[in-house]
């Protein structure tokens, strides 16, 4: 089983990987590791989205362990594996509800585009196969694309969606929602919302009003808040977080469409910049494809080590 994940995280990073492994093959062909070679490979890392401060963390750990030393493209994949999953590892923390909240609740937001709803609907389904039950809000009401797409999903899963008409108020859908959810005994109440950044007042008014809302019926909620990221906008991710931190209290990021994308090392760059918890990782279309976030089998797959 493990290895068929591995298997589709190595595929879903097919693209990353290869940019990462060609140019690192096409550098370090039995080379001594000088200033010169660890000069390409910090420009290939920070072209690789890994950021500069990673790039330069990972440079320092070679120029102390391996540096006028001979080395091989395969060695430096395995090292680059190794430095990358430490910088991982802390932040790899797949989300389990809390059985102590009945229900759990989790406020999804980011950008338009990024994949909230779809991922909403992953979610639900993993938690359904957990033998969980969960209820949908379908709160981004400005898109009815979004609304349709979440109850095309609560039918497949077999979860209840609570949506209003065209331009219902987000936040008294999440009131309902919670007095459901908690009526049905549901495990995880999970909130779509709308990602309008470009009216950033209005859309921080409209996530606080959500907020304030829940808190009428349980102080503590949201209990958690997860941050959707599309891989393929790159460094435009590390802006998003920059953002939304600023809104609302953002526990935990979940990025998606690494499949799509050459620019899987976003994902290591936005670890080190911020520490927040990795959740998941979305690789492809299915619903399989949404996979908890793993240091080590991430950082073997985006090097091809």
């Amino acid at each position: 089983m493990a290895l068929g994940i591995f298997s589709r995280l190595k595929e879903g990073l097919s693209r990353s990987t290869q940019k990462i492994s060609d140019s690192i093959t096409a550098v370090f062909q039995k080379r001594r590791l000088d200033d010169e070679a660890l000069e390409e490979l910090e420009d290939l890392l920070i072209s690789a989205d890994l950021g500069t401060e990673v790039a330069a963390r990972i440079i320092a750990a070679f120029r102390r362990t391996r540096f006028g030393k001979e080395v091989t493209d395969e060695e430096i994949k395995q090292a680059l594996a190794e430095e990358i999953a430490a910088i991982l590892g802390p932040v790899a923390r797949p989300f389990v509800p809390d059985p102590a909240k009945k229900p759990h609740v989790v406020l999804v937001v980011g950008v338009n585009g990024t994949g909230k709803t779809t991922t909403i609907g992953k979610l639900a389904l993993q938690y359904k196969e957990q033998g969980k039950r969960a209820v949908l809000v379908a709160g981004d009401t400005f898109r009815a694309a979004a609304v349709e797409q979440l109850q095309i999903w609560g039918d497949r899963v077999g979860a209840p969606v609570v949506a209003g008409g065209a331009a219902a108020d987000p936040a008294g859908l999440a009131f309902d929602a919670l007095t459901r959810a908690k009526a049905d005994g549901a495990d995880v109440l999970l909130i779509d919302t709308a990602g309008r950044l470009h009216n950033k007042a209005a859309l921080m008014e409209e996530l606080r009003k959500i907020i304030r809302v829940l808190r009428k019926q349980d102080e503590t909620a949201p209990h958690s808040v997860f941050l959707v990221l599309d891989a393929t906008t790159g460094q435009n991710a590390i802006q998003q977080v920059r953002v939304f931190k600023e809104m609302v209290d953002v526990t935990g990021l979940i990025v998606t469409k690494l499949d799509g994308s050459a620019r899987g090392g976003i994902v290591v760059a936005l670890a080190e910049t911020f520490q927040l918890p990795v959740h998941a990782v979305g690789v492809g279309e299915q619903a399989g494809d949404l996979r908890p976030f793993d240091a080590g089998e991430f950082a073997r797959g985006l090097v091809g080590a």
